[in-house]
């Protein structure tokens, strides 16, 4: 959010201890806000106002102070599971991914956002990369051997993670890459659009044991567990 954003800049990372106060308003407002709009009108909405505010319109999670580490280790991931292809879904305004060294891999980057599509489209595409349109919940989900969603489930509804993850195993895909803040305890519900907290592993999505589990080193002390998180799609 754009006031979380401007209290950081405020009083830099001792911020954090507010941020718990700001998220019960946070999902009243959303749900109030957003109730009679679709999936992809929500997210065109925010994309458009800049609504999480940060240097990236894709939120300050996007921002590169928040993704320097993960720059670096998602190629050797990719290099340990024997990847040659990755969906990045949401891929949001590519705004760190441009710096990852995937000059072997084959990029699709999704997003429900029509114009976030043609912009990266128009700016980044190449023979190795492209962008398309999606909607993780219910379009048919190009294969792939890793299935990369940091950031994702965070912002949508209970019913919307599930039918997501319904999607994501019938798919072609290998592996999956998500976010998962990993000391959290117990999963809250939010309407699409807003944020909190998530911990695959815990219910209502009660995920098995990673194989890999790396922490991003959030600058943000209230992430400091933000963490990417490792499975093969067969064994959810």
């Amino acid at each position: 959010m754009k006031i979380q954003k401007q209290l950081q800049k405020m009083i830099g990372n001792n911020a954090h201890f507010l941020i718990p106060l700001f998220e019960p308003v946070s999902r009243i407002y959303i749900g109030w806000r957003y109730d009679s709009m679709d999936t992809e009108s929500v997210f065109t909405q925010i994309y458009k106002k800049n609504y999480w505010g940060g240097y990236s319109r894709s939120g300050p999670g996007s921002d590169l102070d928040q993704t320097k580490k993960i720059i670096k280790v998602i190629p050797k991931i990719l290099e340990k599971i024997g990847a040659k292809s990755i969906l990045d879904i949401p891929c949001g305004d590519f705004n760190w991914q441009k710096y990852m060294n995937l000059d072997s891999i084959d990029y699709v980057g999704a997003d429900i956002v029509p114009h976030m599509i043609e912009t990266n489209n128009r700016l980044f595409s190449n023979t190795k990369r492209r962008f398309v349109k999606l909607d993780i919940r219910y379009d048919a989900l190009p294969e792939c051997d890793l299935l990369f969603c940091r950031d994702l489930f965070q912002h949508l509804s209970f019913e919307d993670i599930l039918n997501a993850i319904s999607n994501i195993k019938s798919s072609n895909c290998r592996y999956l890459l998500a976010s998962s803040q990993v000391n959290t305890n117990k999963n809250s519900d939010v309407a699409t659009g807003g944020w909190r907290k998530l911990n695959l592993l815990r219910p209502p999505f009660s995920f098995p044991q990673p194989i890999l589990k790396i922490n991003e080193g959030c600058p943000v002390k209230y992430h400091a567990d933000k963490s990417l998180v490792l499975w093969k799609i067969k064994d959810l």
